[in-house]
């Protein structure tokens, strides 16, 4: 009977707590990423607040007709998707230029119709293809290396050796569904 009340107790508990540990396991996750990425914990943090603060402005600006993802590495600001013309392609360049530490915008923002859930969804799961692969390969680690998938382009990101980015281009080239590579790179050597 103890037995089971004290059973009752822990799940009880572990209910209440069950919140928390997503909190936790993210938490864990990120610190376990950051321990091998290149960049300060400083500049981590800050391209994270780069993309919320880049993401929230546009959305606040364009509520529709444009798709734009928002990635930061190193304070170098990647921005891909689409946008229904030229002048809003520009103004999406500008809204993110005018968030603070940002060092320099590379726009592979297309003018086209926005894209479908399905053809994002594809991206996605090149992009987790390609990050596989990267875990199967041992001349650089997977963690240094930022994959992101617009319209079967992948892009790199990362601060890396040129033979690092040399061999992350290679595997990407090589993963199926991937039309094209283009290398975001910050080189170290």
């Amino acid at each position: 009977m103890r037995r089971l009340i004290l059973t009752a107790l822990l799940g009880l508990t572990i209910a209440q707590l069950s919140g928390c540990v997503p909190v936790v396991a993210v938490g864990m996750g990120t610190g376990a990423l950051m321990a091998d990425d290149r960049r300060t914990t400083a500049t981590y943090l800050m391209d994270e607040e780069i993309e919320l603060k880049a993401e929230g402005r546009i959305h606040d600006a364009y509520k529709e007709g444009v798709h734009v993802n928002v990635t930061s590495f190193n304070r170098l600001v990647l921005l891909t998707g689409e946008a229904v013309d030229a002048a809003t392609r520009a103004k999406v360049e500008q809204i993110v230029k005018e968030v603070p530490n940002v060092r320099l915008i590379q726009d592979e923002i297309a003018v086209a119709g926005v894209s479908t859930i399905v053809a994002r969804s594809n991206d996605s799961f090149v992009s987790a293809k390609v990050k596989t692969r990267f875990l199967d390969d041992n001349r650089f680690s997977a963690n240094q290396v930022k994959v992101v998938t617009e319209a079967k382009a992948v892009y790199l990101m990362g601060l890396v050796k040129r033979d690092e980015g040399n061999a992350a281009a290679e595997i990407a080239a090589k993963t199926s569904g991937v039309a094209k590579v283009v290398k975001v790179f910050e080189y170290l050597d």
